[in-house]
């Protein structure tokens, strides 16, 4: 039982030990939906801000508080009021976001303050700041609608903020902010959680939300969530989209990751409260689990360098160990650097594939493609190929190549066919392994 457990997790875990370095020092915003905290949420995430903090990470957490707000309201007998997809707040209004804001920052407090018994951080400490780090001002008359006690952020205090996060503390803010005045302002968490992550230049700003992300069809509510939006496809979308008054609104999450990435914020984030470990499963994985916008796509396919050896070297080992690929020495590999093309995402190397050509016979072997055993089956190989044949073809190529064992049917499907190892150029024909027995696959360049 124990070689099992080993066989899965040593593996499981050098695949997330890149990103627990790249992430060492970065700055988090979190803004967490009052939703996911009536549906009894919290302990479990404050278990995973516990630990994300514990490996250097430091967090902001803004709460929203939509939900409790209501109860409070209806409890006072008062209607919840709303327009332009935000909260009239009156004086009753205000009273209750004062309430639900003081016992919600209690119930966030003890969930860190607890030790956190019978979890994976039992005996941690996690020191919580809050403070007036928000100055706001009022939303004020919008199309005849007075909004009274509304507000939006008018500036916040990253200095502060950055001096308690340099403290080892995670900074707590509620969607409340305080004019020039001393007069009070109900804002809204996305708005707080936008706001604090662009003044720190945050390295991500994650929404834990009621919806599982943004849609690959935004009007079919069945379709796959897109993991990774370009920017720019972003900005396409809002306006195409009709409104953004409620949180299940396509538009109402996404108009905030716009604007924190338009104001420096690398990555933004929508993610579903309801999927257990959601904020480890995003940061600490491939693909992750709900929708991240970002400037650029941070998946790219491009020449190797000298600097990728190493990453090169440590991709096809294992499958040089089970017989998959042939035993390649590194110097063979530091020599051949600029044949390879490699697939990366987020600077992490998953894949690779090296183009030897054969000028005389207009050929070219594709060598060493491989793809991370945790990412396989996500189309990157496919993406290698297409990028082989681009470079043979810009060299003139008429045809490339593979030798294989075991992935015959693979190549068959992208249009390889079996030729007799004769069919080899001549100085490749002196290398050929007899007693490996390799098929050889070639496949016409149109």
């Amino acid at each position: 039982m124990s070689n099992v457990f080993n066989f899965t997790f040593v593996p499981w875990f050098r695949s997330v030990a890149p990103y627990i370095h790249k992430l060492r020092g970065s700055t988090v915003v979190v803004g967490i939906a009052g939703e996911a905290i009536a549906a009894g949420k919290l302990p479990l995430i404050a278990q995973d801000l516990a630990l994300i903090q514990s490996m250097g990470v430091e967090i902001v957490l803004v709460h929203g508080f939509r939900p409790q707000v209501n109860e409070q309201l209806k409890a006072k007998g008062h209607e919840a009021k709303y327009s332009h997809g935000m909260r009239i707040t009156d004086s009753v209004a205000l009273d209750c976001a004062q309430e639900a804001a003081g016992q919600l920052r209690y119930e966030i407090e003890a969930a860190f303050s607890q030790g956190l018994p019978n979890t994976p951080m039992a005996g941690a400490t996690v020191r919580v700041i809050s403070g007036n780090f928000v100055t706001a001002r009022p939303v004020g008359i919008m199309d005849g609608v007075d909004f009274l006690h509304s507000g939006l952020v008018r500036k916040i205090d990253a200095v502060g903020i950055q001096r308690g996060l340099d403290m080892g503390a995670l900074v707590l803010l509620s969607p409340f902010g305080f004019s020039p005045t001393g007069e009070a302002f109900n804002l809204t968490m996305e708005d707080v959680a936008t706001s604090v992550a662009v003044a720190l230049q945050a390295d991500k700003l994650m929404f834990l939300t009621e919806v599982d992300g943004i849609r690959v069809d935004v009007n079919d509510p069945a379709s796959e969530v897109d993991t990774e939006l370009p920017l720019a496809d972003a900005k396409r979308m809002v306006k195409d989209l009709p409104n953004a008054l409620q949180p299940t609104d396509t538009a109402f999450y996404l108009q905030h990751c716009i604007r924190a990435c338009e104001g420096g914020v690398e990555r933004s984030h929508i993610l579903p409260f309801a999927v257990d470990g959601v904020l480890l499963l995003e940061i600490y994985t491939h693909d992750g689990v709900g929708t991240m916008i970002v400037d650029e796509k941070l998946e790219s396919v491009r020449e190797a360098t000298m600097d990728d050896v190493s990453a090169i070297v440590a991709l096809i080992e294992p499958f040089e160990k089970d017989g998959t690929m042939v035993k390649r020495d590194r110097t063979e590999i530091e020599r051949d650097a600029g044949y390879y093309t490699i697939i990366e995402h987020d600077g992490v190397i998953f894949g690779c594939a090296a183009l030897y050509p054969y000028p005389d016979e207009r050929t070219g072997e594709m060598a060493a493609l491989t793809v991370s055993q945790d990412t396989q089956s996500q189309g990157d190989g496919e993406r290698l190929l297409k990028r082989i044949e681009t470079r043979a073809k810009a060299q003139g190529l008429q045809s490339i190549f593979v030798l294989t064992t075991r992935t015959m049917h693979w190549f068959i499907k992208r249009g390889f066919q079996q030729v007799p190892a004769d069919w080899l150029p001549e100085s490749r024909k002196r290398k050929y392994n007899w007693d490996r027995k390799s098929q050889v696959l070639m496949k016409k360049l149109s």
